[in-house]
């Protein structure tokens, strides 16, 4: 109970036992209970006013809280991503700065190679006469020195053995070989499409275009190895017969351009691969 009232109620008591009180002072003092009571009550209704208000307010402060975390969650996966990212663009660029650099590396082998390709071209035409370029076509071809010979300057008629006017043209062509170890040589036999004609003795075993072109390309790399020292695991003989013609044999100047050796100077592969392979230096940790 209120305090107020509590003294009034006493003082009220108090007239009443004693007979001291008038009518006038009872008025009163209901008077006053009747002020103090509708105090009391709109004590009571503000401070339940007050009570919703900060209930509200403390619903408000936690959803805004919420919201922060939500907010404060979002932003650490984004930088999380933004890292992520940073780190695949760096490995990218660091693949794409390797890339670079070994296309540099395939450029220099490329122009290494080609270098040596015409070094080796240039020696072998000097070397060769006027009369033996008008039978010997010499070529560079994707890093590979093509040697075309004319049968009728290495071979004798219907035949695959190798004839005396060949030997000066031969010799010129094993010493480039010889000068030039880290080639291999590739000897390879072209015929017409004439079929092999059987009549001569020296063609009595022969059976077709294809036995004549191997023989004929291994006929040239004996004679390399025996007459001019150059190393048979450098060579390879093969046979393509009529199969790889330059031009048409429709006629008879057409067939006599078919009927060719061609001698293929070429980088040992397995060299030129792990040349190929080897990473650049300052790639090295």
């Amino acid at each position: 109970m209120n305090k107020n009232l509590l003294v009034v109620a006493l003082m009220a008591g108090a007239m009443l036992l004693t007979g001291c009180a008038s009518k006038k002072d009872l008025q009163n003092c209901q008077t006053e209970n009747q002020r103090l009571s509708s105090e009391y009550q709109d004590a009571k209704e503000t401070i339940a006013a007050n009570n919703a208000r900060i209930k509200s307010l403390e619903e408000q402060l936690a959803a805004a809280n919420s919201h922060a975390d939500a907010l404060q969650s979002s932003l650490d996966k984004s930088l999380t991503n933004a890292n992520s990212s940073n780190v695949n663009i760096e490995k990218l660029v660091d693949q794409i700065n390797e890339s670079n650099q070994y296309i540099r590396h395939l450029v220099e082998v490329k122009s290494k190679s080609d270098s040596l390709n015409l070094v080796l071209t240039n020696n072998l035409t000097r070397s060769l006469s006027k009369d033996e370029m008008k039978e010997v076509n010499v070529q560079v071809l994707k890093g590979v020195v093509y040697i075309s010979l004319a049968d009728n300057m290495l071979f004798q008629t219907a035949s695959y053995e190798v004839n005396d006017r060949a030997k000066e043209t031969l010799g010129k062509i094993a010493k480039i070989i010889n000068d030039y170890k880290d080639y291999e040589v590739l000897v390879e036999g072209n015929t017409d499409n004439v079929p092999v004609s059987q009549d001569s003795p020296k063609m009595k075993n022969i059976r077709n275009n294809w036995d004549l072109s191997a023989l004929r390309a291994s006929s040239i790399v004996q004679y390399l190895q025996t007459n001019f020292g150059v190393d048979p695991k450098r060579m390879t003989a093969g046979g393509r017969g009529e199969y790889n013609p330059l031009v048409s044999n429709d006629t008879e100047v057409g067939r006599q351009r078919n009927r060719r050796t061609q001698i293929i100077i070429t980088p040992k592969l397995d060299q030129f691969m792990e040349l190929i392979d080897k990473a650049p230096e300052e790639n090295k940790k």
